[in-house]
């Protein structure tokens, strides 16, 4: 059996019967075999009224007998230029006005519509959802086929989403006239489409569904100014003639559908949603637990860091160690990116200097050689980060640090003068080359190492930024308070200036003062 599916393999599975019993084995095709929602991997029994789901072409597994047999298929319908002329058309705001009240009268229909109404409710895929609902909407319109039609974003092609179809013969290709598709696409009307072998036009040829099709009705499932597709019936039985009636019957059955399409779309949202919320907030803790949770303490020094993101996860990073020859280390530094792509990044760089630590002869410039080749090599292009790392040596206060292209520190002395720590090589992971420098400073007694990232000085408020100098004016004016209420009088300060406008970057802060320990 050959199915015209282009999410169906050439050789997709197998299908055994052996007395009474079907079984199914998929043969390695690429988007695999379902039975009832469940994916398989061996020969598998499959009972009657199974649905089979080869790729996205859904079968049913029916009895000899069965009347209704089923098939749902992603195919597409084709398109030509023909305009019927038997034809009836409503505006949607017509067709869903109240029934006339005789209507009721029709055989069977209140207890369909109160089936319909449990049909929509019930927690089943898509696809069985819209094969029942055809199931039931067969009970009260006469039809020889029913079907759900799917409408691509260009709108210039229609795919079968559901058929229900007598007595398991083939549904044939659904064409329509592409008046028809924009009376309903674009006009968002209902179509009624008398016996199209009265206009000659069609007479000799396949030009609606098939050659001996008698009436026909479309209505379009929309939600607000979105066509979600189409619901359309036909019938070949010349007893069978369609009216208006019908079609506000099925313009009825119609909105109904498109009401729980709606709801279904929106529930896969929310799961969706749910489910990368849920790891978001798995990866938000991984990613806090990376970062150095108990800092070391060095005599005579105060040493503090922080950080706040601002989503979930983010490209910036801190680290702080003692090394085996007693030298504290500070690694700050901001990956490109935002989100979990940086996250990520931030990572890898922090895994990549922690392998390093506990070599007794750790070299600072060698570790940011070491990772930005790494970074280089095994990264996309646009994957960078600016990095600033320090090595502490506590008894002399010498300060030995490497800029790569990071926001320059800044050295508060306990006069209150200020320098720059600024940039001495480029940016790591960029480039393919060597070229940073090591540079020294001294902190003495009352003096401050204040590190941190742009988000710190470049924080929004509208679009005015926090700035280097009003950073540099904060630290300096709390410089006398010990390292933790320093980064928590600047956080303060910059939450004042940004107010109520949404953080747009991570705030990361790593403080070392020198002076008797906490």
């Amino acid at each position: 059996m050959s199915v015209p599916d282009k999410t169906v393999s050439r050789n997709h599975a197998e299908i055994e019967v052996v007395g009474d019993q079907v079984f199914i084995t998929d043969l390695g095709s690429h988007n695999g075999t379902a039975v009832d929602g469940q994916r398989i991997t061996g020969r598998t029994e499959v009972k009657p009224g199974a649905h089979i789901l080869f790729g996205q072409t859904e079968f049913k597994i029916a009895v000899g007998g069965d009347s209704t047999p089923t098939s749902t298929t992603m195919q597409a319908a084709k398109l030509v230029e023909q305009e019927p002329e038997k034809s009836v058309i409503l505006s949607m705001q017509e067709a869903l006005k109240p029934l006339p009240k005789h209507i009721v009268d029709i055989p069977g229909l209140l207890p369909t519509l109160f089936d319909l109404a449990s049909a929509l409710v019930l927690p089943e895929s898509r696809e069985a959802m819209l094969q029942s609902v055809l199931g039931l909407i067969a009970k009260v319109i006469p039809a020889d086929r029913l079907a759900v039609l799917f409408v691509s974003e260009s709108q210039d092609q229609v795919f079968t989403g559901a058929t229900l179809l007598p007595g398991g013969r083939d549904p044939g290709s659904f064409t329509l006239s592409r008046t028809i598709i924009k009376e309903l696409l674009s006009n968002r009307n209902a179509i009624l489409i008398g016996n199209p072998l009265d206009d000659p036009r069609f007479a000799q040829q396949q030009s609606i569904i098939m050659s001996a099709l008698k009436s026909a009705m479309a209505v379009p499932l929309f939600d607000g100014d979105r066509v979600l597709g189409i619901l359309y019936v036909d019938t070949t039985n010349p007893l069978h003639h369609y009216s208006d009636e019908y079609l506000r019957l099925l313009a009825t059955f119609g909105n109904i559908i498109a009401a729980r399409l709606v709801n279904s779309a929106l529930l896969l949202e929310r799961e969706e949603k749910h489910a990368m919320e849920v790891e978001l907030r798995r990866a938000s803790m991984i990613q806090k637990n990376l970062l150095s949770v108990t800092l070391p303490e060095l005599s005579g020094y105060q040493i503090h860091a922080f950080q706040k993101p601002s989503r979930s996860v983010g490209g910036d990073l801190y680290d702080v160690t003692l090394l085996p020859n007693g030298n504290l280390l500070v690694v700050v530094a901001d990956v490109s990116g935002k989100g979990m792509g940086a996250a990520l990044l931030m990572s890898n760089i922090l895994a990549s200097f922690r392998i390093q630590y506990h070599d007794p002869a750790f070299n600072l410039l060698d570790a940011i050689r070491l990772v930005s080749k790494q970074l280089f090599l095994y990264s996309a292009s646009e994957d960078f980060a600016t990095l600033f790392a320090a090595m502490l040596d506590g008894p002399s206060g010498t300060v030995r640090y490497v800029n790569a292209g990071h926001n320059a520190p800044l050295l508060v002395r306990k006069s209150g003068a200020t320098e720059r720590l600024e940039p001495t090589g480029t940016l790591i992971g960029a480039f393919d080359m060597d070229p940073w420098t090591e540079a020294t400073q001294r902190l003495e007694e009352g003096d401050l190492l204040f590190m941190f990232t742009d988000g710190v000085t470049e924080a929004m408020k509208g679009s005015e930024q926090y700035t280097d100098a009003r950073m540099e004016r904060m630290v300096a004016s709390v410089r006398h308070l010990d390292a933790a209420t320093i980064a928590s009088r600047v956080t303060e300060d910059i939450e004042a200036f940004v107010g109520d406008n949404p953080r747009s970057d991570d705030i990361t802060m790593a403080i070392i003062k020198k002076g008797s320990a906490c």
